[in-house]
């Protein structure tokens, strides 16, 4: 995230000297992004970090294709059947070379520790209450934020109240899209949010000798390490990595005399894909405005389409937790009777994240069992 941060104690140069009331040493690590060239963060810890005591086996994490014909989907995730934690409730639903789409009901508090050493992640929180705690400091979680974990960060998190969880990994960095920043990073007047709107982590108290499990999410699977000395014995840190927290609802949306085209609604840009969302707005004011989307078809993009709340103008037979998937150079739009029926409406009242690839995307063979086989014929006219 491109601004400076810094929590707790630190001495006044990077790498020199900084010792405790005893004379020891505080052992530095920095953590860096594209080696040395990229952003980064100093921490300081109570214990060296790198103390391993055991390291476990790979478990595998397979991803099954599912074998469909190509068409539209609409895929029903409220009838997911999973439980346990952030981690293992998941499950993945489309992926490529670039990304992995997750789903996950999060009843219960994750026990070890969790680290994503191969992709970035994007938690949009659907329902539910949490705290995120990572090596950074802690983070509430509620509904409609986003939570953007930067590979590497450590974390788990702690459930107040059963969470249902939309994720996306990402082999690359889930970044503000440059459109919207100078050259110095800073967000720019016409974006849609500001750096206030940013919640970022406050620095608890270090975790004092205790070792601990953590799991380390590969691209071939899991696997787990036990630590000597618990990660979060952090006593202070700087620098501009850390996981951050935006909320749906400080989005301010973009709105024109007639219908703004999709990339007004974006959020995050991440290598191979955007993401962005729709939020309640006034709609276009032109006097012979059409609020209904046209039909498109984006030949060099894939679309997903997540329902999170309100009423999904364009589109019928969807409900919280649909997922629409309009594959790349197959037209999409309203549905019949749509169009005419958004005339003369005058604001919008819904809520939905957005993910366009631009690379194809798999389904697993997850989504074959809660997958609308009959939507493909949604825009036949039935009168």
């Amino acid at each position: 995230m491109p601004f400076y941060l810094k929590r707790g104690q630190l001495p006044n140069k990077r790498h020199i000297q900084f010792r405790d009331d005893n004379d020891n040493l505080f052992p530095e690590e920095l953590i860096s992004r594209q080696g040395f060239s990229h952003i980064y963060s100093n921490v300081y810890h109570l214990s060296p970090p790198t103390a391993i005591k055991k390291v476990g086996d790979v478990l595998p994490i397979k991803l099954e294709p599912w074998n469909h014909e190509h068409r539209h989907h609409h895929i029903r995730t409220h009838n997911i059947k999973s439980k346990g934690n952030a981690i293992s409730s998941r499950i993945h639903l489309f992926y490529n070379s670039d990304i992995i789409i997750s789903k996950a009901s999060a009843s219960t508090s994750m026990e070890k520790l969790y680290r994503n050493g191969h992709y970035d992640e994007c938690i949009f929180v659907h329902k539910g209450e949490g705290i995120l705690k990572t090596n950074f400091g802690s983070l509430h979680l509620s509904f409609g934020d986003y939570a953007i974990i930067p590979r590497g960060v450590i974390w788990q998190l702690e459930i107040e109240q059963s969470m249902e969880l939309l994720i996306i990994e990402s082999k690359g960095s889930i970044q503000t899209p440059k459109k919207y920043r100078n050259d110095l990073g800073q967000l720019l007047e016409h974006s849609p949010y500001s750096e206030r709107d940013i919640k970022t982590p406050e620095l608890a108290k270090p975790v004092v000798n205790e070792s601990i499990e953590v799991q380390v999410r590969l691209e071939k699977g899991l696997q787990s390490y036990e630590y000597q000395n618990h990660p979060f014995d952090i006593i202070g840190w700087d620098g501009y990595y850390f996981p951050w927290v935006f909320n749906v609802n400080d989005f301010m949306p973009i709105t024109g005399k007639i219908h703004q085209p999709p990339p007004v609604h974006q959020v995050f840009e991440t290598n191979g894909a955007v993401i962005c969302n729709f939020v309640p707005r006034l709609f276009d004011y032109h006097k012979q405005a059409i609020p209904a989307p046209y039909a498109h078809s984006n030949v060099d993009s894939d679309e997903i389409l997540y329902y999170v709340s309100g009423d999904f103008m364009s589109r019928k037979g969807v409900e919280e937790g649909s997922i629409t998937f309009h594959p790349s150079g197959l037209p999409h739009g309203p549905q019949p009777g749509k169009t005419e029926e958004s005339i003369g409406a005058k604001e919008a009242n819904e809520i939905a994240v957005m993910i366009d690839t631009f690379r194809p995307l798999q389904m697993t063979t997850y989504c074959s069992e809660i997958d609308d086989s009959d939507y493909p014929l949604s825009w036949l006219d039935s009168e």
